[in-house]
């Protein structure tokens, strides 16, 4: 039977559409390897456990690839017309699947460029938000020539390979033995695919950037595809829930220093009762998460020299927190550790969920205490689902829709330049405070985002040409939008919040390298704050409490983070996460928590794993395990209790 095989034509037809995959993908591997070692984020000697791993997955992805083709063989008759249905067809099939496979190359890399990742979860998203996506990649790249090119190189492949595929094309077509042999291959091929590849390949590699080269875009899609919304109980490491709680507990009875025995330690960690250190101060609030603004921009941070002298200042004449790590790598992780103070728990962020409603945000303590809440955002707030999830917790939505066309200078696919933005806020502020309101408002910048474009003549650098001219315009915007209201008479009255949604830097060799999650908090408010640095180590999820507790608020809380500041750094940790693995960070170590009940235990400086059995480690990983139980338990009993 194999000897008739191997001279069979739409066999030899389905190699040469299987080396063609393989190819291509190895040297898309090889192309990202290029930049990465140009970049100086990998080493030759990672080449070898890059390239094996690598065809692993390219051999898992072809499994499904090859679908098409297999059913073809299979559906055609052993006559002329049915050999000829088959040449059209699978001609069509394989021109169709030599530009997808070389447009998936040029995506690849561009979406290498963004987030230094094969295909993952945000690509999955990526297909709902297509507007904004396809401008942002039009405005961006050169799209005419991109598709050029890839025209070209598809003529060029189909030249070079005319003469094998016509021949393997026209030769005979499947006899039963043959077809037998497709059709198990057909339902085999793609079940072991999904049944025994996995993780475990891309494991043997330490190396976090060499685990993504590895990697298969077209595998890695499916994948985050099925694994879109993991459950924490199912996929990690867990504790008896009590022992979580009586951890996550002893954590907070350690920032207050006020250690509390068995007996006199409430029931439950929730709600915790927050009780300010004196009269609540009703000021205004103005919190600003800016886009993708690290501290390696920001020179009062630690970071470039000249780019930021307006946050410069306000860091110099507020107060200025340096160790400040966001919890995530996208804006829906930076605006649900600044709304819900809650660690990033595995999966989508609480603002892509079904059940997103009707929990304790920030918001909703300041309409509790009489003030309207407002969240502005210079585009659509459909993007990332922030309409349901801010008006479903007690928001009122501002976005693109609610601004005057005669009140925009400029805009991209992603919406008004923040100066726009600002004039907005300070219009819907001062209709507020007209008739006697107090306002909290949360502000959503979108300029420091890929194309970089803004107005022309507000700083040296021209529109368009990087993220340096983007952070430059990002912090004028700033000054000017301080400039303007302090002449209004609410600012004296007014606390201003500056924070970064997250990072613009997703390189590591490790999971959750800390240097990729480090941002800028000021918090500036003349005679109300006092100017200093604070150097605690202290999450974004830190954000909101040490916000109420400035204000003196008495409040009941859900919240996981901690007022810092009034706890005087006694009990100093970050969390973090990049979609699949969620971390903890304290001591100069990183807790790493992993599917199928994973666990590593990093130094945070050099990267290397170290001993999780000792002491520490076990303390550690089991802090980190209750953090992200106890918030996980939350948001799954919120959501049976919204079913």
């Amino acid at each position: 039977m194999f000897r008739q095989l191997q001279f069979h034509g739409r066999l030899k037809f389905i190699v040469l559409v299987a080396v063609v995959f393989l190819v291509i993908n190895f040297m898309t591997r090889l192309t990202l390897f290029g930049y990465e070692n140009i970049e100086q984020s990998i080493s030759f000697t990672n080449l070898p456990g890059i390239i094996f791993t690598g065809f692993i997955y390219d051999m898992a992805a072809l499994a499904y690839v090859i679908i098409p083709f297999l059913l073809l063989a299979l559906i055609t008759t052993n006559g002329p017309w049915g050999r000829w249905v088959h040449t059209i067809l699978a001609s069509v099939l394989f021109v169709a699947m030599l530009s997808a496979m070389l447009f998936v190359l040029v995506s690849e890399f561009i979406f290498w460029n963004e987030f230094t990742s094969r295909f993952n979860f945000i690509a999955v998203d990526y297909l709902i938000y297509t507007r904004e996506v396809l401008g942002n990649i039009r405005e961006s790249y050169p799209v005419g020539w991109v598709f050029t090119g890839i025209g070209v190189v598809t003529l060029v492949i189909i030249f070079l390979l005319r003469h094998e595929w016509w021949k393997t094309l026209k030769d005979t077509a499947a006899l039963g033995k043959t077809r037998l042999v497709l059709l198990l291959a057909l339902v085999l091929l793609p079940t072991a695919s999904y049944t025994l590849v996995g993780d475990g390949p891309s494991e043997r590699l330490q190396d976090n950037i060499a685990r993504e080269l590895a990697g298969n875009g077209y595998y890695d899609f499916l994948r985050a595809f099925r694994n879109n919304d993991l459950d924490y109980f199912t996929f990690y490491r867990t504790l008896p829930i009590q022992q979580a709680e009586t951890i996550l507990q002893e954590e907070f009875e350690e920032g207050t220093g006020k250690k509390l025995t068995a007996t006199e330690r409430p029931k439950h960690v929730f709600p915790r009762k927050i009780r300010g250190q004196g009269s609540e101060k009703y000021l205004n609030v103005i919190l600003v998460s800016i886009e993708s603004l690290g501290c390696d921009y920001v020179e009062s941070c630690g970071g470039r020299l000249g780019l930021t002298p307006n946050l410069d200042r306000l860091s110099a004449q507020g107060l200025m927190m340096t160790k400040v790590y966001a919890t995530g790598l996208r804006t829906v992780r930076g605006l649900e550790a600044l709304s819900l103070s809650i660690p990033p728990t595995p999966g989508h962020a609480v603002l892509k969920r079904k059940k997103n409603k009707g929990l304790q945000t920030i918001g909703s303590i300041f309409k509790d205490k009489g003030y309207d809440v407002l969240y502005l955002y210079g585009g659509y707030s459909y993007f990332d689902n922030m309409k349901d999830f801010f008006s479903g917790n007690g928001y009122e939505v501002i976005d693109r829709t609610d601004i005057d066309d005669k009140n925009i200078t400029h805009e991209n696919i992603w919406g008004v330049a923040d100066e726009d933005l600002y004039h907005q806020a300070i219009r819907e502020i001062d209709r507020r405070v007209a008739t006697g309101r107090k306002v909290f408002a949360h502000v959503m910048t979108t300029s420091n985002h890929r194309p970089f474009s803004y107005p022309a003549g507000r700083i040296d650098i021209p529109s368009g040409t990087g993220r340096d001219g983007a952070v430059k315009y990002t912090d004028w915007a700033i000054g000017n939008f301080i400039k303007e209201a302090s002449s209004r008479s609410w600012f004296k009255d007014t606390v201003f919040i500056f924070v970064s949604d997250h990072t613009s830097n997703g390189r590591g060799h490790t999971d959750l390298p800390p240097e990729n999650y480090h941002i800028p908090l000021i918090f500036y408010s003349p005679g109300n704050i006092k100017p200093g640095k604070v150097q605690y180590l202290m999450s974004q999820i830190d954000v909101a409490p040490i916000l109420l507790g400035m204000l003196n608020f008495n409040y009941d809380s859900y919240f996981f983070g901690e007022d810092v500041l009034n706890e005087q750094g006694r009990h100093q940790r970050a969390l973090m996460a990049n979609y699949l693995t969620v971390g903890y960070m304290q001591d100069n170590v990183v807790v790493e928590l992993l599917p199928n009940q994973r666990v590593n235990v990093l130094d945070t400086l050099t990267g290397e794993h170290l001993n999780k059995d000792s002491v520490k480690s076990r303390y550690l990983i089991n802090e980190a395990i209750a953090y992200y139980e106890m918030a996980a338990d939350m948001l799954r009993k919120r959501s049976q209790e919204t079913q």
